[in-house]
C-alpha cells in the first residue's frame, strides 16, 4: 500500500503561481511513476502531468504544457506540481496518483494509489 497526501492548494489571482505537494508513504516510493490529476465540478477527472521513477521523461496535458512542471524527490518521498500562469480553467481538485510499474502514463487506470485531492480555485 503507499498512501498519498496532497497539500499546497489554496485560492489564487489568475496569472498567479502554486505549487503543490504530495507526500507519500508506504512502499518504496522511488519505484513508483507518479501523476497529477485534476477534477473540476461536473466534469471527467483528467491527466494534468506525470514523471517516471527516476524523474525522466516528464509529460503534460496540452492544456497545461510550458506553464505547469513536474517534479520528484526521491530522499523526500514526494512530488510537485509547480502551477505558474494560472487560467480560471485551471480550477478543480487536483490529485496525484502512483503507479507500481515505475513508467509514466496519462491513463487514470494506469494508477494504483490515489491521494484525497487538494482544491485549486482561480479567480479572475
Amino acid at each position: 500500500q503507499v498512501q498519498l497526501v496532497e497539500s499546497g492548494g489554496g485560492l489564487v489571482q489568475a496569472g498567479g503561481s502554486l505549487r503543490l505537494s504530495c507526500a507519500a508513504s508506504g512502499r518504496t516510493f522511488s519505484n513508483y511513476a507518479m501523476g497529477w490529476f485534476r477534477q473540476a465540478p461536473g466534469k471527467e477527472r483528467e491527466f494534468v502531468a506525470a514523471i517516471s521513477w527516476h524523474g525522466a521523461g516528464p509529460s503534460y496535458a496540452d492544456s497545461v504544457k510550458g506553464r505547469f512542471t513536474i517534479s520528484r524527490d526521491n530522499a523526500k518521498n514526494t512530488a510537485y506540481l509547480q502551477m505558474n500562469s494560472l487560467k480560471p480553467e485551471d480550477t478543480a481538485v487536483y490529485y496525484c496518483a502512483a503507479r507500481g510499474s515505475g513508467w509514466a502514463t496519462s491513463e487514470l487506470r494506469g494508477y494504483d494509489y490515489w491521494g484525497q485531492g487538494t482544491q485549486v480555485t482561480v479567480s479572475s
